[in-house]
């Protein structure tokens, strides 16, 4: 198969992937997460039960798929090698952030179920990991340092805890505005250091 060939194979993929995603969401909303069953989802894409196993191996792996990592992947890579870290990934983010607000009801949508339901909320970490192992090679891609040496797997770490926390934080907020900025201060946060010290200190009274 060549190359071209290849590429639309996967677009196709690709675009299958994210319309049974976007079906799953549009059912899970009408009636429920538990009550919505994988024929359904398969249904209404008008695909079989067994085509929708070769693109997801479960009803939770439909929620927690990420479309966007691919994109953030891309856009890293292209920033400048010697650019900070934290500086590419703020720069990446507004320009996805036209992305994130086409799709903020499906975003929105998905952020609310891996909190609340039991199972995707079981699979996080495992999600977070994956998130890491993606960032921790790019990383390594970008400076040709080991993805996998003790202090990058640390910052990463901590940006992906930050990135996290910033999604729980908007949709406690009602999810107003865009949630970049959120992702933002957060990273401001871990920029200015955890202080530690300062957090565990009790208030001043009066």
């Amino acid at each position: 198969m060549t190359p071209i060939a290849q590429g639309l194979r996967e677009r196709k993929k690709q675009k299958t992937r994210e319309s049974i995603q976007r079906e799953a969401m549009r059912l899970i909303e009408k009636q429920g997460y538990d009550q919505t069953t994988i024929e359904q989802i398969a249904a209404a894409v008008e695909i079989s039960p067994s085509t929708f196993f070769n693109y997801f191996p479960s009803k939770e792996d439909v929620v927690l798929y990420d479309a966007y990592d691919p994109v953030l992947a891309k856009l890293m890579l292209e920033r400048p090698a010697d650019e900070p870290l934290s500086i590419s990934f703020r720069r990446v983010l507004e320009e996805m952030g036209s992305i994130f607000d086409r799709d903020r009801a499906i975003i929105l949508a998905r952020g609310r179920l891996w909190f609340e339901v039991p199972a995707l909320r079981a699979r996080l970490f495992e999600e977070l990991e994956k998130a890491q192992v993606l960032i921790s090679g790019l990383i390594g891609q970008r400076s040709g340092r080991d993805p996998d040496d003790f202090e990058t797997r640390i910052i990463v770490t901590v940006m992906v805890a930050a990135a996290l926390e910033a999604m729980r934080e908007w949709l406690r907020r009602d999810s107003k505005g865009s949630f970049v900025p959120l992702v933002n201060q957060a990273l401001d946060i871990v920029e200015a250091g955890a202080r530690l010290d300062e957090i565990a200190s009790p208030k001043p009274r009066g």
